[in-house]
């Protein structure tokens, strides 16, 4: 009587292989959309607007050095501070792209 009972357990579970994988399909879909999907956004604008610099841009370096764009390069930016310091910076540490005349008010 066990050996049935063994038996008709492992028939049975056949018709319930896909549906167990709908939880794993479902969690990976959330963290598409909820997670990998806005990075990869990010990422996209963020390259756009490092390539899109020009001289007299106002920027915020990810050291948080603020500065005016005086001379541009193919991987650098040369970057004026407030107290006309000039110094030299890679394209890639360049986090946001400041309005117009912000550099006054600071």
């Amino acid at each position: 009587m066990i050996g049935t009972a063994y038996a008709q357990a492992a028939g049975g579970a056949t018709g319930n292989e896909w549906l167990s994988l709908l939880p794993m399909i479902a969690i990976f879909v959330v963290f598409y959309f909820l997670l990998i999907r806005p990075q990869q956004k990010r990422v996209k604008e963020q390259r756009a607007m490092i390539e899109a610099l020009q001289k007299g841009d106002e920027i915020v370096t990810a050291g948080g050095i603020v500065g005016k764009i005086i001379k541009l390069d193919e991987n650098y930016v040369s970057l004026e501070t407030a107290g006309g310091t000039t110094f030299a910076v890679q394209r890639s540490a360049v986090s946001a792209l400041l309005p117009k005349g912000s550099l006054k008010n600071i």
